[in-house]
């Protein structure tokens, strides 16, 4: 009896690659809040995480409708840049048309991590039960 990822880990193998891209331009935000004329940018986690569940590669490169009720994948985005969106700031312009509210990006950055964390930890259990019943079925 194979067992895949899908059926090991479910969608959260692919949280792990969103909430990492998540994760970098979060801090590129951060690392540009004294960049005039720098507008801040979010990743649509929906749209990202439907396109990174849904995009399952067959071996000859074509991608395949295994149900009816699944997405039409010529819908999604093909350029990561469509994903990041603009953020609108909390707060009026301070004058150099920079958009990035350091206190608001610390807190989406954390959120995003134990998110990260939290998904890294179910994983991680995940794989000690698949060891544990490798070891016991032997």
């Amino acid at each position: 009896m194979a067992i895949t990822f899908d059926k090991a880990f479910g969608v959260h193998q692919y949280t792990m690659g969103v909430r990492n891209q998540r994760a970098e331009v979060l801090a590129g935000n951060l690392a540009n809040a004294d960049t005039p004329g720098f507008k801040a940018r979010d990743l649509d986690f929906d749209l990202a995480f439907k396109e990174a569940a849904n995009l399952q590669e067959v071996p000859d490169g074509q991608m395949v409708k295994t149900n009816p009720k699944h997405m039409d994948i010529s819908a999604l985005p093909k350029d990561p840049e469509l994903i990041l969106k603009y953020r609108l700031p909390y707060q009026a312009d301070t004058g150099n048309g920079n958009t990035v509210e350091v206190s608001s990006e610390r807190m989406k950055y954390m959120n995003n991590t134990m998110e990260y964390q939290a998904t890294m930890s179910f994983l991680n259990g995940r794989i000690a039960k698949l060891k544990n019943a490798l070891r016991t079925s032997v």
